[in-house]
C-alpha cells in the first residue's frame, strides 16, 4: 500500500488488485496505461495474467520481485514483462523507470538537454 500512496502522490491514478479473478476482471473493465505487479502475490499466477495482458494489449508492465533467480527473470521477461525491479528498492528510481516506460508508450521524445 505505501507504493500505491508513493505512485498517487506523483500524480499517477492507481487501481490495486489482490487476486487472479479481480486483475483479469479488472483488465476488461479498464484500459491502464501500465501495470506494476508483484511476483509474489497470494492466488495471483503472475505468468498467467503477463500472458492475459500480452494477447490484449502491449502496455508497459513492470515486474516487482524479490526473487535474485535469473531463471525467473528470463521467464518473467519471455512471458511479456518490460522491465522488472528488485526488493528492496528506492522509490526515486522506480519512480525514474515508470516514467521513462510510460514515456516510450506514449511515444514522446525527450529534447537533449
Amino acid at each position: 500500500m505505501l507504493l500505491n500512496r508513493t505512485l498517487e502522490l506523483e500524480g499517477y491514478d492507481t487501481v490495486i488488485v489482490v487476486d487472479y479473478d479481480e486483475a483479469v476482471a479488472m483488465l476488461d473493465k479498464i484500459k491502464p496505461d501500465m501495470v506494476i505487479m508483484d511476483t509474489y502475490l497470494p492466488d495471483i499466477d503472475c505468468l498467467k495474467i503477463l500472458d492475459i495482458i500480452r494477447e490484449h494489449s502491449d502496455i508497459p508492465i513492470i515486474v516487482i520481485t524479490a526473487d535474485n533467480e535469473l531463471e525467473t527473470l528470463r521467464t518473467v521477461f519471455a512471458h511479456g514483462a518490460d522491465d522488472f525491479i528488485r526488493k528492496p528498492f528506492g522509490v526515486k528510481p522506480f519512480i525514474a523507470r515508470i516514467k521513462a516506460k510510460l514515456r516510450r508508450y506514449h511515444g514522446e521524445i525527450l529534447a537533449p538537454s
